[in-house]
């Protein structure tokens, strides 16, 4: 089995990004599942692309994506993503689409198609604040959530796809009086007991 886990570069004038160092500290095989690594660049259309191209080169069973979502508390495991792009800053090519679709003319939304409520137990279970998520927001994340899921239903209705938020690090909320943030360590090991979810092959998916 093979899962793909992508992260995002940096933005909005942040130095780091969480979710590309979860990434990054991932092992490359997690009992006999092969995790395959993907920094995406923060930038509509361009990040989409990245996925699409791995999917056809690597040819993986899951799709677990992960970003940074800076003020909130926990692992937010997103259940849905939403026909808009509506960006409250520009991204990293200075793209900021206003009330725009992200894919014309398609569904107003996608559910994600791994277990996000058992994700969210394993996680709690893990001793790590989670819940699941209704709203991806209107950036980036929402749009590679809601093109790849369109894409997926579209060319590969049997690969599974994922998306986790998770909050900052210590270091990035310095400057920010009770913003709160999360220890790498910890992001990591929530990530890890969303993967095991989501390589069991015995769950069935709701």
């Amino acid at each position: 089995m093979k899962i793909l886990v992508t992260g995002f570069e940096p933005f909005g004038g942040e130095q780091r990004n969480p979710s590309a160092e979860v990434v990054e500290c991932l092992p490359e095989k997690i009992s006999d599942v092969e995790i395959l690594k993907l920094i995406l660049p923060v930038v509509r259309g361009k990040a989409f692309t990245a996925i699409r191209n791995a999917v056809e080169k690597f040819c993986p069973d899951v799709i677990l994506s992960i970003g940074q979502a800076g003020g909130r508390p926990g692992i937010s495991v997103e259940r849905m993503a939403v026909n808009l792009d509506d960006y409250r800053i520009p991204d990293n090519e200075e793209n900021r689409p206003v009330d725009e679709p992200v894919v014309p003319n398609g569904p107003d939304g996608y559910f994600c198609t791994v277990p996000v409520k058992k994700m969210v137990s394993a996680i709690q279970a893990a001793g790590i604040p989670a819940q699941q998520s209704l709203s991806a927001g209107t950036f980036v994340c929402n749009h590679v959530m809601y093109a790849t899921l369109h894409f997926l239903t579209e060319k590969h209705p049997s690969l599974k796809f994922g998306f986790i938020h998770i909050p900052y690090l210590p270091e990035q909320v310095a400057d920010k009086p009770g913003v709160p943030s999360m220890s790498l360590e910890v992001a990591v090991k929530a990530v890890k007991a969303a993967l095991a979810v989501v390589a069991d092959q015995g769950e069935t998916y709701e």
